[in-house]
Protein backbone atom coordinates (compact mmCIF):
# COMPACT_ATOMS: atom_id res chain seq x y z
CA UNK A 1 0.00 0.00 0.00
CA UNK A 2 1.63 3.69 -1.27
CA UNK A 3 1.21 6.25 1.69
CA UNK A 4 -1.53 8.00 -1.07
CA UNK A 5 -3.75 5.35 -0.14
CA UNK A 6 -2.69 5.17 4.03
CA UNK A 7 -5.13 5.78 6.95
CA UNK A 8 -4.53 9.97 8.19
CA UNK A 9 -4.24 10.46 11.82
CA UNK A 10 -7.17 13.05 12.89
CA UNK A 11 -5.65 13.58 16.09
CA UNK A 12 -3.18 16.01 16.37
CA UNK A 13 -1.53 18.61 14.01
CA UNK A 14 1.06 16.27 12.81
CA UNK A 15 -1.17 13.83 10.56
CA UNK A 16 0.46 10.86 10.46
CA UNK A 17 -0.31 8.80 7.34
CA UNK A 18 -0.24 5.27 8.37
CA UNK A 19 -0.49 2.32 6.48
CA UNK A 20 -2.19 -1.36 7.92
CA UNK A 21 0.00 -1.98 11.20
CA UNK A 22 2.56 1.00 11.30
CA UNK A 23 2.30 2.88 14.28
CA UNK A 24 2.37 6.99 14.49
CA UNK A 25 5.08 9.54 15.88
CA UNK A 26 3.63 9.54 19.53
CA UNK A 27 4.04 5.49 19.58
CA UNK A 28 0.54 5.07 20.92
CA UNK A 29 -1.94 4.95 17.91
CA UNK A 30 -1.64 2.83 14.72
CA UNK A 31 -3.34 1.99 11.59
CA UNK A 32 -5.79 -0.79 11.89
CA UNK A 33 -8.97 -1.89 9.14
CA UNK A 34 -8.28 1.46 7.36
CA UNK A 35 -8.02 3.79 9.96
CA UNK A 36 -6.40 5.40 13.16
CA UNK A 37 -6.86 3.69 16.29
CA UNK A 38 -6.12 4.29 20.24
CA UNK A 39 -3.21 1.39 20.33
CA UNK A 40 -2.50 2.52 24.29
CA UNK A 41 -6.59 1.88 25.11
CA UNK A 42 -6.62 0.86 28.53
CA UNK A 43 -3.52 0.45 29.02
CA UNK A 44 -2.07 1.81 31.85
CA UNK A 45 2.26 2.35 32.93
CA UNK A 46 1.56 4.82 36.03
CA UNK A 47 -1.43 4.97 38.54
CA UNK A 48 -1.17 6.71 41.91
CA UNK A 49 -3.36 8.78 44.26
CA UNK A 50 -1.81 12.51 44.47
CA UNK A 51 -2.27 15.70 45.87
CA UNK A 52 -3.91 17.76 43.19
CA UNK A 53 -1.25 20.65 43.74
CA UNK A 54 1.42 18.28 42.08
CA UNK A 55 -0.53 17.82 38.68
CA UNK A 56 0.03 21.07 39.17
CA UNK A 57 -3.54 22.16 39.56
CA UNK A 58 -3.38 24.94 42.24
CA UNK A 59 -6.76 26.49 42.52
CA UNK A 60 -9.25 23.92 41.73
CA UNK A 61 -10.00 21.86 44.85
CA UNK A 62 -7.25 22.59 46.73
CA UNK A 63 -6.00 20.46 49.48
CA UNK A 64 -7.81 17.37 47.70
CA UNK A 65 -6.47 14.48 45.95
CA UNK A 66 -7.04 12.76 42.63
CA UNK A 67 -6.50 9.19 41.29
CA UNK A 68 -3.75 10.23 38.39
CA UNK A 69 -3.38 7.85 35.53
CA UNK A 70 -0.87 7.20 32.40
CA UNK A 71 -0.09 5.33 29.64
CA UNK A 72 2.70 5.71 26.78
CA UNK A 73 3.30 7.49 24.12
CA UNK A 74 3.74 11.40 23.21
CA UNK A 75 3.34 13.58 19.80
CA UNK A 76 5.73 15.59 20.85
CA UNK A 77 10.01 15.18 21.49
CA UNK A 78 11.15 17.73 24.12
CA UNK A 79 14.80 17.46 24.49
CA UNK A 80 14.16 18.09 27.89
CA UNK A 81 11.51 15.76 28.65
CA UNK A 82 11.01 15.53 32.50
CA UNK A 83 8.65 12.61 31.99
CA UNK A 84 10.70 9.95 29.26
CA UNK A 85 10.56 7.04 30.76
CA UNK A 86 7.29 6.38 29.79
CA UNK A 87 6.10 9.55 27.36
CA UNK A 88 9.17 8.29 25.05
CA UNK A 89 7.72 5.03 24.79
CA UNK A 90 5.62 3.02 22.45
CA UNK A 91 4.15 -0.61 23.13
CA UNK A 92 7.30 -2.74 22.95
CA UNK A 93 9.15 -0.90 25.18
CA UNK A 94 6.55 0.07 27.51
CA UNK A 95 5.58 -1.92 30.51
CA UNK A 96 1.67 -1.44 31.31
CA UNK A 97 -2.01 -3.24 32.80
CA UNK A 98 -4.81 -3.44 30.84
CA UNK A 99 -7.82 -2.08 32.31
CA UNK A 100 -11.65 -0.51 31.50
CA UNK A 101 -13.41 2.63 31.96
CA UNK A 102 -15.61 1.01 34.32
CA UNK A 103 -12.53 -0.68 36.12
CA UNK A 104 -10.74 2.78 36.44
CA UNK A 105 -13.68 4.47 37.63
CA UNK A 106 -14.44 1.94 40.16
CA UNK A 107 -11.36 2.19 41.42
CA UNK A 108 -11.43 5.86 41.75
CA UNK A 109 -14.93 5.61 43.51
CA UNK A 110 -13.82 3.54 45.86
CA UNK A 111 -10.53 5.92 46.47
CA UNK A 112 -13.27 8.07 47.17
CA UNK A 113 -14.62 6.21 50.21
CA UNK A 114 -11.90 5.13 51.66
CA UNK A 115 -9.56 8.30 51.02
CA UNK A 116 -11.35 11.17 49.82
CA UNK A 117 -10.24 11.08 46.17
CA UNK A 118 -12.10 13.36 44.19
CA UNK A 119 -11.92 11.83 40.28
CA UNK A 120 -9.15 11.35 37.75
CA UNK A 121 -6.38 12.31 36.60
CA UNK A 122 -5.42 12.10 32.97
CA UNK A 123 -1.52 12.34 33.14
CA UNK A 124 2.23 11.31 33.45
CA UNK A 125 2.46 10.92 29.34
CA UNK A 126 0.35 12.76 27.16
CA UNK A 127 -2.81 11.77 27.53
CA UNK A 128 -4.52 13.19 24.30
CA UNK A 129 -2.54 10.51 21.87
CA UNK A 130 -5.29 8.27 23.37
CA UNK A 131 -7.92 10.58 23.92
CA UNK A 132 -10.66 8.40 23.24
CA UNK A 133 -9.77 6.37 26.99
CA UNK A 134 -9.75 9.68 28.17
CA UNK A 135 -13.07 10.34 27.23
CA UNK A 136 -14.77 7.21 28.23
CA UNK A 137 -12.88 6.83 31.66
CA UNK A 138 -14.37 10.91 31.87
CA UNK A 139 -17.85 9.57 31.61
CA UNK A 140 -17.62 7.29 33.69
CA UNK A 141 -16.53 9.39 36.42
CA UNK A 142 -18.88 11.84 35.75
CA UNK A 143 -21.92 9.17 36.13
CA UNK A 144 -20.14 8.71 39.76
CA UNK A 145 -20.57 12.55 40.09
CA UNK A 146 -16.42 12.83 40.52
CA UNK A 147 -13.94 15.32 38.80
CA UNK A 148 -11.94 14.52 35.79
CA UNK A 149 -8.54 16.62 34.83
CA UNK A 150 -6.66 16.78 32.45
CA UNK A 151 -2.69 17.21 32.33
CA UNK A 152 -1.13 17.32 28.35
CA UNK A 153 0.92 19.33 26.55
CA UNK A 154 -2.29 20.69 24.72
CA UNK A 155 -0.83 20.16 20.94
CA UNK A 156 -4.44 18.38 19.50
CA UNK A 157 -6.58 19.33 16.75
CA UNK A 158 -9.74 21.40 17.68
CA UNK A 159 -11.78 18.79 17.27
CA UNK A 160 -10.71 16.31 19.79
CA UNK A 161 -10.42 19.11 22.63
CA UNK A 162 -14.26 20.13 21.79
CA UNK A 163 -15.43 16.80 22.26
CA UNK A 164 -13.70 16.51 25.59
CA UNK A 165 -14.04 19.82 26.76
CA UNK A 166 -17.55 18.80 28.13
CA UNK A 167 -16.40 16.38 30.22
CA UNK A 168 -13.17 17.70 31.77
CA UNK A 169 -13.55 19.80 35.14
CA UNK A 170 -9.93 21.27 35.43
CA UNK A 171 -7.08 20.87 33.07
CA UNK A 172 -2.98 21.68 33.02
CA UNK A 173 -1.58 22.87 29.52
CA UNK A 174 1.75 23.12 29.21
CA UNK A 175 2.98 26.11 27.13
CA UNK A 176 6.19 25.14 26.41
CA UNK A 177 7.20 28.72 24.55
CA UNK A 178 6.08 31.88 23.05
CA UNK A 179 6.35 31.32 19.29
CA UNK A 180 6.17 28.63 16.75
CA UNK A 181 10.04 28.92 16.81
CA UNK A 182 10.03 27.48 19.81
CA UNK A 183 7.64 24.41 18.93
CA UNK A 184 9.95 23.93 16.03
CA UNK A 185 12.18 22.84 18.31
CA UNK A 186 10.18 20.41 20.21
CA UNK A 187 8.38 19.27 17.08
CA UNK A 188 4.47 20.96 17.99
CA UNK A 189 2.21 23.91 17.17
CA UNK A 190 1.91 26.78 19.29
CA UNK A 191 -1.16 27.70 17.71
CA UNK A 192 -2.64 23.94 18.64
CA UNK A 193 -1.55 25.05 22.22
CA UNK A 194 -2.98 28.37 22.55
CA UNK A 195 -6.60 27.41 20.78
CA UNK A 196 -6.60 24.12 22.94
CA UNK A 197 -6.09 26.47 26.22
CA UNK A 198 -8.96 29.04 24.46
CA UNK A 199 -11.24 25.96 24.10
CA UNK A 200 -10.95 24.95 27.40
CA UNK A 201 -11.14 28.05 29.01
CA UNK A 202 -14.72 28.64 27.19
CA UNK A 203 -16.10 25.43 28.01
CA UNK A 204 -16.01 26.27 31.60
CA UNK A 205 -13.31 24.43 32.04
CA UNK A 206 -10.82 25.76 35.06
CA UNK A 207 -7.57 26.44 33.50
CA UNK A 208 -4.32 26.79 34.68
CA UNK A 209 -1.04 26.96 32.41
CA UNK A 210 2.73 25.48 33.03
CA UNK A 211 6.30 26.53 31.18
CA UNK A 212 9.00 24.87 32.11
CA UNK A 213 11.93 27.29 31.91
CA UNK A 214 14.66 25.77 30.13
CA UNK A 215 17.99 27.86 30.47
CA UNK A 216 18.78 29.53 27.37
CA UNK A 217 15.69 28.46 25.35
CA UNK A 218 12.83 29.94 27.05
CA UNK A 219 14.31 31.75 29.89
CA UNK A 220 14.22 35.90 28.81
CA UNK A 221 12.33 38.84 30.01
CA UNK A 222 10.79 39.09 26.25
CA UNK A 223 9.93 35.06 26.53
CA UNK A 224 7.85 35.32 29.99
CA UNK A 225 6.78 38.50 28.40
CA UNK A 226 5.21 36.71 25.68
CA UNK A 227 3.84 33.78 27.19
CA UNK A 228 2.12 36.03 29.91
CA UNK A 229 0.84 38.36 27.51
CA UNK A 230 -0.94 35.07 25.46
CA UNK A 231 -2.13 34.37 28.55
CA UNK A 232 -4.06 37.03 29.47
CA UNK A 233 -5.32 37.53 26.25
CA UNK A 234 -7.81 34.37 27.52
CA UNK A 235 -8.10 35.08 30.63
CA UNK A 236 -6.42 36.96 33.49
CA UNK A 237 -7.61 34.57 36.10
CA UNK A 238 -5.61 31.64 34.14
CA UNK A 239 -2.69 30.80 36.75
CA UNK A 240 0.68 30.17 35.19
CA UNK A 241 2.93 28.41 36.75
CA UNK A 242 7.11 29.11 36.28
CA UNK A 243 8.57 25.83 36.60
CA UNK A 244 12.46 25.12 37.22
CA UNK A 245 14.00 22.43 34.59
CA UNK A 246 15.71 19.52 36.17
CA UNK A 247 18.67 17.64 33.19
CA UNK A 248 16.31 14.99 31.80
CA UNK A 249 16.31 12.92 28.57
CA UNK A 250 17.98 14.32 25.81
CA UNK A 251 19.52 17.32 28.26
CA UNK A 252 21.90 15.08 31.20
CA UNK A 253 24.09 17.53 30.78
CA UNK A 254 22.63 20.59 30.94
CA UNK A 255 22.39 22.63 34.08
CA UNK A 256 19.52 23.11 36.13
CA UNK A 257 17.09 26.37 35.52
CA UNK A 258 18.37 28.82 38.76
CA UNK A 259 16.20 29.29 41.14
CA UNK A 260 17.02 32.97 40.99
CA UNK A 261 16.00 32.91 37.41
CA UNK A 262 12.59 31.13 38.16
CA UNK A 263 11.92 33.89 40.60
CA UNK A 264 12.54 36.79 37.86
CA UNK A 265 10.30 35.39 35.53
CA UNK A 266 7.53 34.68 38.59
CA UNK A 267 7.91 38.50 39.55
CA UNK A 268 8.08 39.81 35.93
CA UNK A 269 5.03 37.38 34.75
CA UNK A 270 3.43 39.15 38.26
CA UNK A 271 3.07 42.41 36.13
CA UNK A 272 0.76 41.26 34.01
CA UNK A 273 -1.33 37.69 35.73
CA UNK A 274 -2.55 37.92 38.91
CA UNK A 275 -1.89 33.74 39.50
CA UNK A 276 1.72 33.33 39.51
CA UNK A 277 3.59 30.45 41.05
CA UNK A 278 6.99 29.00 40.95
CA UNK A 279 7.84 25.38 40.47
CA UNK A 280 10.20 22.45 40.92
CA UNK A 281 12.03 25.45 43.59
Amino acid sequence: MSKSDAAVCPVCPRHCRLNEGETGFCRARRAEGGRVVAGNYGRITSLALDPIEKKPIAFFRPGSCILSVGSYGCNLRCPFCQNDSISQRGESAAEYQATTPVELADLAERLKRERGNIGLAYTYNEPLVGWEFVRDCAVEIRRRGMCNALVSNGCAEEAVIEELAPLIDAANIDLKGPSQEFYDWVGGSYDAVCRTVETLHRAGCHVEVTTLVIPGRNDSDEAIDAIAARIASVSLEIPLHVTRFFPRFQMTDAEPTPVATIRRLVSRASGVLPHVLPGNC
